[in-house]
């Protein structure tokens, strides 16, 4: 608990906030009486960490905009501060699904990779075939290991013939690809540029999107990009994102204007409801949007994880991991990620490590994420589990903290990513 002075002025809270702010959800109130901050978490395990601001971790364009309109609780990721609670898990999602919403994810730091060879360097490092992919397109991808384990997950866009940039998961991605490039004998330099995505999402995303650019990227496909700018901001706009609901990232290219850039959306997203949120766990795990070292791990391949789709081993480049890729494939996978519909009370918080996964006793792998989904009425989630116990139907047991829970093996998703507009 943490006293505060009599009278609160609005630059003592924010150094609190800015020098001791919890992990996970927290509300953060002022009791009208003890002048005192309370916080509740949606875990009750641990309720005494925190999480102190430095020059160590990197803040993102768009922190002080974050902290200024509500956020509650950070994470780190790629070595950077991401916000992780604004209203709530439940409150976020409803306006996620209903109306539009603006996220910070800075964290996803882009890899820019340029040069007479950079369409061959980036083929060397992903098994996804990538002779389709032309000026202007986005592909998701996989980026694996000599071992066919996967290093991190992306969205990959082409801005020009011999410019690409990788949008990553949280990992050191562009240090494995920096290491790359030294030894490929290829033609390309690997960089850090300026850029940080600010990403809108939502039902009515579109008709933001609309309002702030006049018109002009209406027609903006799915999983396409462009070059564009925002009263003299400069932007790369993309039909991406990792909501679920139809989504846009506008990718800031100047880091000096970030909060222009996130008051001139807030307030055009007026009319919308607009909300600030964090990359909500309940639309995620609902439209099988898998999370870098908790649903896929170092230790994974895309064939454990259903993202065959993802690798070509019949091209003829010879991309880093082919060779195991193919035996693999060839004898098929020890594990699985399956989806789980759980039973028992409503899960509010994901699991803060693994929860063990059994079949009479024994243990045949792990739950990585789950959480209540208020449209299907019922907890669903992820886990890694023996091939051989991964039919869609099988019955096993969930070892949370509060007790054994039955469950079933599900397909997913349970809703697909909305790609274009609802009535």
């Amino acid at each position: 608990m943490i006293f505060l002075p009599k009278i609160l002025h609005l630059n003592s809270l924010y150094f609190v906030i800015n020098n001791c702010l919890h992990l996970e959800y927290l509300e953060i109130k002022i009791a009208n009486k003890t002048r005192r901050l309370e916080g509740k978490f949606m875990s009750h395990d641990n309720t005494s960490s925190a999480i102190s601001f430095g020059s160590r971790v990197r803040k993102s364009p768009f922190f002080k905009s974050t902290i200024e309109d509500g956020a509650k609780s950070f994470t780190i990721y790629n070595h950077m501060y991401m916000p992780t609670a604004y209203s709530g898990t439940f409150e976020e999602y409803n306006s996620l699904v209903k109306d539009v919403t603006m996220w910070d994810v800075a964290c996803e730091r882009q890899i820019e990779i340029t040069g007479p060879d950079a369409h061959e360097f980036v083929q060397l490092i992903t098994p996804r075939n990538l002779s389709e992919c032309e000026t202007g397109k986005c592909l998701y991808i996989l980026l694996v290991d000599q071992f066919g384990g996967i290093v991190n997950d992306a969205v990959l866009l082409r801005l020009e013939e011999n410019k690409f940039w990788i949008s990553p998961g949280d990992g050191d991605a562009l240090l494995w690809i920096q290491g790359v490039s030294v030894w490929a004998n290829l033609d390309v330099d690997v960089t850090e540029p300026d850029v940080s995505p600010l990403q809108i999402g939502g039902p009515k995303s579109p008709k933001l999107i609309h309002k702030l650019f006049q018109g002009k990227h209406d027609d903006l496909r799915f999983f396409r990009a462009c070059e564009t700018s925002l009263d003299g901001i400069p932007l790369v706009i993309a039909r991406t994102g990792w909501s679920g609901e139809i989504s846009y990232e506008l990718y800031l290219r100047n880091g000096d204007m970030g909060d222009a850039l996130w008051q001139k959306v807030k307030e055009a997203g007026k009319e919308f409801n607009i909300a600030p949120i964090a990359p909500n766990l309940i639309r995620s795990i609902e439209g099988g949007m898998l999370s870098y070292v908790s649903d896929i791990r170092r230790q994974d391949c895309p064939y454990t994880i259903g993202l065959d789709r993802l690798v070509d081993i019949d091209q003829p480049t010879e991309f880093i991991g082919k060779q195991a890729l193919k035996k693999i494939k060839k004898e098929g996978p020890k594990n699985k990620l399956v989806g789980l519909e759980i039973g028992g009370i409503e899960l509010n918080s994901p699991p803060e490590s693994p929860w063990p996964v059994l079949i009479n006793g024994k243990s045949i792998g792990t739950v990585s994420r789950c959480i209540f989904s208020p449209r299907l009425n019922k907890n669903i989630g992820f886990a890694h589990v023996c091939s051989n116990h991964s039919a869609l139907g099988t019955v096993v047991e969930v070892q949370a903290p509060h007790g054994i829970i039955e469950a079933q093996v599900s397909a997913f998703p349970w809703f697909k990513a909305e790609r274009v507009t609802r009535d």
